[in-house]
């Protein structure tokens, strides 16, 4: 009833796990990973001791298939388990017990680890091979494998929760932790759709500006600036544009978006538009 993938970054040392599931907030779950030290996904009568474990055995030196098998061996449940590893080189490994309800499997390669159980045929091939095959951030290349594997026909269930963690060294807000993303959707009709809007919530708010989209706040730009912050109530007589852009950034918590005075980053006055 769950699809998973546990990924890994070797240009920016980023380590992550995406999954899908017909179950309740599946990213309490499944999902389990360290900065530097890597990212395990548990499922199928999930022992949810495998991902603090895990990650204890691959700090003091294992690998991803060494502590597979450190984790399995002694559980007298195993062959109902499921269980996906990427260690902090990129190893990956996976195990599905025999005992796990059909259809079950999964598959291993360079920085990936996909594993799913109560699937439609072709699943994780097809989230092999949108991984194997695809660009950008690891977020958006885990993003896209699950899209791809609920194309496939995913969950032999159907849909329900699906949820997304990425870690990296100081990622998280403020430098203060790894927990780069993390994010959840915990009861949705689709929620593999649902999880990559919110990440894209997440990007505007969070992700740094691209530099292409910072402009000069005149001519067009500042008519429709002005359009929308008198639309949304920001813009009033006697404040002054800028004065109401900033009260804008700081009621919708774009401070990450703040430019220098004059000037607006495009993406901030599309999602004016929009809103």
């Amino acid at each position: 009833m769950t699809y998973s993938i546990v990924g890994y970054d070797p240009i920016e040392k980023e380590w992550g796990v995406a999954t899908q599931s017909k179950f309740l907030g599946v990213g309490a779950v499944v999902p389990y990973a360290v900065a530097g030290v890597g990212a395990i996904a548990t499922q199928s009568y999930a022992n949810t001791t495998y991902g603090p474990e895990g990650i204890a055995y691959m700090m003091a030196g294992s690998n991803a298939e060494e502590t597979l098998k450190l984790l399995t061996q002694d559980d007298e449940d195993r062959e109902l388990r499921q269980v996906g590893i990427v260690d902090g080189m990129g190893n990956a490994a996976t195990f599905t017990g025999d005992r796990c309800f059909d259809w079950a499997g999964g598959l291993s390669g360079k920085n990936y680890a996909i594993q799913g159980n109560i699937l439609v045929p072709g699943t994780v091939e097809a989230m092999a091979e949108s991984f194997e095959g695809s660009t950008g951030s690891l977020a958006e290349r885990l993003l896209a494998s699950l899209a791809a594997g609920q194309a496939a026909g995913g969950d032999s269930r159907g849909q329900q929760s699906a949820a997304l963690l990425v870690v990296k060294e100081k990622g998280g807000y403020g430098g203060y932790n790894d927990r780069f993303i993390d994010l959840r959707v915990d009861d949705h009709p689709t929620p593999v759709d649902e999880l990559s809007r919110i990440f894209r919530l997440h990007q505007l708010y969070f992700a740094p500006s691209n530099k292409n989209n910072i402009v000069p706040i005149e001519g067009e730009v500042e008519t429709k600036l002005e359009y929308q912050l008198v639309r949304l109530g920001y813009k009033k007589e006697n404040v002054s544009l800028s004065h109401a852009l900033r009260n804008y950034l700081h009621t919708e918590n774009f401070e990450m978006r703040k430019q220098d005075d004059g000037y607006i980053d495009l993406d901030v006055l599309e999602y004016m538009t929009q809103s």
